[in-house]
């Protein structure tokens, strides 16, 4: 009798009665069936309170954006009010011969420290000017066009074909007499430089010079990189025969980046100081020629 007990236990489960189990009383099954009901009701609820938010939401996007607010700016130097750099400013434009020409990439107009406005707040308004794009040509610019078809013009682009500014100055017979920046990022520059043919129209010239670059709050390709206020300081200085300009033209830089490390901002050592130091943050680049570049800065060779 006892095996075909175990024999029981151990098979096929048997079938319950329908009646109420010893473990269950007919209350507890009112009891489960009466639950049903705030169940459907919390559902329900539910469903309501989903409406109910995208509703809000729809709502939310009818309501009028409104712009933000930006700081009262100031008129000369481009610079909020509170932070104005006046003071490091001359009291008048510079008195220079030459006329320069800013070319800016868009992106750089946006940018909240850039050193175009303050190169401009220090020379004469028929000195300097900027032309904001990417792309120029003789229907776009007439004016530029006749700038860059004159032989008294040069382009500052550093490059193999490019000569150094105070030799060729010693060696033309022209004295040039307008000089074009390129105002962006090296890679913006350099698209501009490339793809735009009138700026293959003027004598290309560089700088030649050691000094490392006191815009010190962003990062530079290499440590022999300067800003464009930077560059025009040298070459106006160099052109006009005159160090006071760069002096000048320097101080307001120096004040800018002076007051933002002292409110937080941090010094940016250029890539060829990280790689060479073991200091670079970011993975090496897998693109071949990108990491082509980047051997290029701990070599130290121009690119």
């Amino acid at each position: 009798m006892e095996p075909q007990k175990e024999a029981r236990t151990l098979g096929d489960p048997v079938a319950r009665s329908s009646g109420p189990s010893r473990s269950q009383t007919p209350k507890d099954e009112e009891r489960r069936d009466g639950d049903t009901a705030p169940a459907e009701a919390s559902l329900g609820a539910e469903a309501d309170g989903a409406l109910a938010d995208s509703a809000f939401a729809d709502a939310l996007w009818e309501l009028p954006v409104e712009p933000a607010e930006r700081r009262p700016e100031c008129s000369r130097c481009s610079r909020p009010q509170k932070v104005c750099l006046c003071p490091f400013l001359p009291l008048h434009p510079l008195h220079i011969s030459t006329h320069l020409y800013i070319i800016q990439h868009p992106a750089e107009e946006s940018k909240v420290l850039r050193t175009v406005p303050l190169l401009a707040a220090c020379l004469p308004q028929d000195k300097c000017k900027v032309k904001i794009g990417r792309r120029f040509s003789e229907e776009r610019d007439p004016e530029l066009s006749t700038i860059c078809r004159k032989s008294d013009t040069l382009i500052l682009y550093p490059g193999a074909e490019a000569t150094n500014l105070e030799e060729f100055i010693l060696e033309s017979p022209i004295y040039p007499s307008t000089i074009i920046i390129i105002d962006g990022t090296w890679s913006q520059a350099k698209d501009i430089f490339y793809k735009n043919s009138l700026f293959r129209l003027p004598k290309q010239v560089q700088l030649k010079t050691s000094i490392s670059s006191q815009y010190v709050i962003r990062t530079q390709p290499t440590n022999r990189c300067l800003s464009t206020l930077e560059c025009a300081a040298a070459a106006l200085s160099i052109l006009e025969k005159n160090n006071y300009i760069q002096e000048t033209l320097l101080r307001p830089l120096q004040a800018l980046c002076s007051f933002q490390l002292q409110h937080g901002a941090q010094i940016r050592l250029s890539k060829e100081h990280l790689l060479k130091n073991g200091l670079y943050p970011k993975p090496m680049p897998k693109n071949k020629r990108k990491l082509r570049k980047m051997e290029l800065l701990m070599n130290s060779v121009k690119i």
